[in-house]
């Protein structure tokens, strides 16, 4: 805003606009808004950035040039990288339904003024409660790492205890997150893998729930790919100690897999990518919770619930839909909640909701079935390459499994390079992460994938590891 210059592109910039809203707010400057910053903590001076591009047409050709840089996931290149967010398939009527209009930019309106967009987000719910098992499910959340927080300090509220146990195998992004979000009001400790099954340790479980614990967190599958074969073991070990059981799941396996439900799980946790959302730079997860309809579960949800009742006024037939027990959210209650969610992630839900009614029961079915075969025909063919080896390929897996290059005597990062040479996106080193699984990474096999597909990764890596 320097020398008079006022940017098309930032609202407000104007000087007599910037005046007028600063006096309405009692401020003299804008550097009075920081106020609350530390000194040390604040950027001295002005940014070094290059001259402001205030013409569209050169702002649109500098980004198509910073986009042009980018290793795509399409066309000739592969993608076997998942780790939280994996290439699946995206209907079309998905995309033609989340880029309406009404869906795509109108916020979460009141009863009467946004009725269309709370239906769809009711018949997320009814459809994610009908997958998981549970009949009630949250809006959206930001991604399965805030699910899995807000669940943990849920069952933390529920219960009157602040222990969270959590397995040694998630993710080191998820479990920072955790141990983030929930400080103040938990304790988050771990429960270590069984190195001959690579699932829980139950004799460890057993040695660290104790009258503390709020919560026992499962992930099946894994964030390794593992499905947890112990799960209803687990469930019985965290409710004879007086805790929850937190199941993680991936929403596309539960056309194959049991429902969390139906192995004793309280809460559970995951993340709607799989369902219809595109693999966006920055984005393209929203996370859910979903409980039994029960009052001690119900009260303790941060996020906005949808319910349907029929309407008055003599029409029987008709059914409106509104939020829930407002008073239990950060909408009602602001600085005094006790938990903190938002909506931007509410069209992922939309999205969700469109793949859910599209699949059915027997898509889900199919879909399920055609991962786990794909990702076992390509583990196989993998572990076959010299000093190649995936660790309990015995073992369920669904969708992701470890593959160990340290007989080889290459480093994960030097395979992954040749394979970009290949124009294909290997496995996410885990050799950071994890490193007592030496040089391995974690790869990602979806519907996607076909048999031509996975013979050429399988030829590029016998080139890579040679």
């Amino acid at each position: 805003m320097r020398d008079g210059f006022v940017h098309p592109y930032v609202p407000n910039a104007a000087p007599a606009a910037r005046r007028k809203l600063l006096e309405a707010i009692g401020a003299d400057d804008v550097a009075d808004l920081y106020a609350a910053i530390p000194e040390a903590l604040r950027v001295q001076g002005l940014l070094d950035l290059p001259p402001a591009l205030p013409g569209e047409h050169d702002l649109r050709r500098h980004l198509e040039e910073i986009v042009s840089r980018n290793r795509p996931c399409t066309g000739t290149w592969l993608n076997f990288c998942g780790a939280g967010c994996a290439q699946h398939y995206v209907p079309a009527i998905v995309d033609e339904i989340v880029h309406r209009g009404e869906l795509l930019t109108a916020y979460g309106g009141g009863t009467y003024s946004d009725h269309g967009k709370n239906q769809a987000l009711f018949e997320f719910q009814s459809l994610m409660g009908e997958l998981v098992g549970m009949e009630v499910v949250s809006t959206p959340t930001y991604d399965s790492g805030a699910a899995t927080g807000s669940a943990a300090m849920m069952a933390c509220r529920i219960t009157g205890r602040r222990g969270v146990l959590v397995p040694e195998t998630m993710s080191a992004d998820k479990r920072a997150q955790l141990r983030g979000f929930t400080k103040p009001f938990a304790t988050v400790g771990t429960v270590a893998r069984d190195p001959a099954t690579g699932g829980t340790d139950l004799a460890d479980l057993r040695a660290r729930v104790s009258g503390e614990t709020a919560a026992v967190v499962i992930e099946s599958p894994g964030y390794l790919g593992l499905i947890e074969t112990e799960a209803a073991q687990i469930a019985d070990i965290a409710h004879e100690a007086g805790a929850l059981l937190i199941a993680g799941v991936d929403p596309i396996s539960l056309g194959v897999l049991a429902a969390p439900a139906d192995y004793g799980a309280d809460l559970v946790v995951g993340d709607l990518q799989p369902l219809g959302i595109h693999m966006y730079a920055g984005g393209g997860n929203g996370g859910f919770i979903a409980s039994r309809d029960e009052a001690r579960f119900v009260a303790e949800y941060p996020s906005i619930l949808f319910s349907i009742a029929p309407t008055g006024g003599g029409n029987s037939s008709g059914f409106g839909f509104g939020w829930s027990t407002m008073e239990r959210t950060s909408y009602d209650t602001r600085h005094d909640a006790t938990d903190y969610t938002g909506t931007t992630q509410w069209i992922w839900g939309i999205g969700a909701a469109v793949y859910l009614s599209l699949m059915g029961p027997d898509g889900m079915a199919e879909i399920g079935r055609g991962i786990m075969q794909r990702a076992r025909f390509a583990a196989e063919r993998i572990a076959g390459l010299p000093g190649v080896s995936v660790p309990h390929l015995e073992r369920p897996f669904f969708k992701e499994f470890v593959v160990d290059f340290s007989g080889t005597g290459r480093t994960v990062a030097a395979i992954n390079g040749a394979l970009l040479a290949a124009e294909i996106h290997g496995g996410k080193d885990l050799s950071g992460e994890f490193p007592a699984l030496g040089q391995s990474a974690l790869y990602c096999v979806t519907e996607m994938h076909g048999a031509a597909d996975i013979e050429r990764l399988v030829s590029a890596l016998g080139e890579a590891v040679r």
